[in-house]
């Protein structure tokens, strides 16, 4: 028999995957999580910058990293400056390493709101490819005679409707963020 259950939770990892990824995505205001992406090169080995730092955004315009070993504070500058993605230029004191996080420009909000509809776009892509997979699956599962025609035709009604649902949610969510990146 067919269980659409394995294929619904890859469905549900790949819009929970894409929610971690809008909540990624720059807005008007300076969030530690926007560093999450970053790795720092420290005593040998690339590690998450969270996991050799405490980093807090004090004001809306200011993310304030504290390294856990002083020793570090020019490898995470670098790594910040480094990163293209993000376009900030980090400054330190030898304590603290101060991130300014500048306003969006109405130019640099557009070009945001058009990264995130990529990454909308790759997130259906996933579903639509867990959908062939499923599909695959019941298929072979028909050649076999495990299943029936109509067995094959409300999997493949059950498995739509899932990914319609899906596709909804992941709409819904870029157009919440959408609007969050659009205003001012």
């Amino acid at each position: 028999m067919f269980d659409t259950d394995e294929f619904k939770l890859k469905m549900t990892e790949a819009v929970e995957h894409f929610k971690g990824e809008m909540k990624k995505v720059r807005t008007g205001r300076a969030h530690p999580s926007m560093l999450d992406g970053v790795s720092v090169e420290v005593y040998g080995a690339k590690m998450p910058l969270n996991q050799v730092s405490n980093m807090t955004a004090p004001e809306a315009g200011m993310i304030l990293i504290t390294p856990f070993d002083a020793n570090n504070i020019s490898a995470i500058s670098a790594a910040i400056r480094n990163d293209q993605s993000l376009g900030f230029n980090p400054s330190d004191d030898g304590r603290v390493v101060r991130v300014p996080v500048p306003p969006l420009t109405e130019e640099r909000r557009k070009q945001i709101v058009k990264q995130t509809s990529e990454k909308v776009e790759g997130a259906k892509i996933t579903l639509r490819n867990i959908r062939q997979d499923a599909l695959k699956h019941a298929k072979k599962l028909k050649d076999e005679k495990s299943l029936t025609e109509d067995d094959l035709k409300r999997i493949e009604k059950e498995i739509d409707a899932e990914i319609k649902e899906f596709s909804t949610q992941i709409d819904a969510i870029f157009k919440e963020k959408e609007k969050e990146i659009l205003t001012i």
